[in-house]
């Protein structure tokens, strides 16, 4: 498994889940938080359009290695092989009657627990600007008073915070965050589950399952 396996397949879920709330989805849309100038979030004349496929054929295109792509920064040759590298691994299967990529969001969650801080470890290193992840993020603000005078924070030269740097899971993270809150949730959870104490961790692993489940 590759990091950017990880980035692919919580955008897989993040579509799924935009899928089932459709309107309600797009009332909340954009979000009402943003740690960087300027934009590449999606607009909501995009995400309605994106709520309303008419066809099979016109959802499955959204789920192709272009579409994939765009949202994530991730190359199509990517894509193709992380789709690839995790249905042989369970984490994917194709839907048979859509025929596109559905996560195994159980057994994701299952290895971002337990395995993630082993498999993909992460520090916080100088002081740069960027945007805020981990418990900065507004996913987990509020929610527990880590320590440490600096926030933490993707590299970004559109971002707003000053933190200390940490280095995202995959290259394109600051693009595809912009353009998905849902996704900019889950890798700051995921960041705070690596980088975190025990009692840090657990909060946030407690939150990816809320979150995850209400996907199911």
């Amino acid at each position: 498994m590759k990091s950017q396996d990880l980035g692919l397949m919580l955008k897989l879920i993040c579509m799924q889940m935009q899928e089932q709330e459709s309107k309600a989805f797009r009332k909340a849309w954009p979000h009402d938080w943003q740690d960087w100038d300027g934009g590449l979030a999606a607009n909501q004349q995009e995400l309605w359009e994106w709520h309303n496929p008419y066809s099979t054929t016109a959802r499955a295109a959204q789920y192709s290695a272009r579409s994939l792509e765009h949202e994530t920064g991730i190359s199509k040759s990517q894509i193709s092989l992380s789709l690839n590298r995790c249905t042989e691994t369970g984490l994917i299967r194709i839907d048979r009657n859509l025929g596109i990529p559905r996560v195994n969001a159980r057994n994701l969650y299952h290895f971002v627990v337990h395995g993630l801080r082993y498999v993909f470890p992460a520090r916080a290193g100088s002081l740069t600007r960027g945007i805020a992840t981990s418990f900065g993020a507004p996913v987990l603000q509020g929610k527990l008073h880590s320590a440490g005078e600096f926030q933490l924070v993707w590299p970004d030269a559109a971002g707003k915070t000053m933190g200390l740097a940490v280095e995202p899971l995959f290259r394109s993270t600051t693009y595809a965050v912009r353009r998905d809150p849902q996704l900019y949730a889950f890798l700051a959870l995921l960041d705070a589950i690596r980088l975190g104490q025990p009692r840090e961790s657990k909060l946030a692993a407690d939150l990816l399952k809320e979150q995850m489940e209400s996907e199911q």
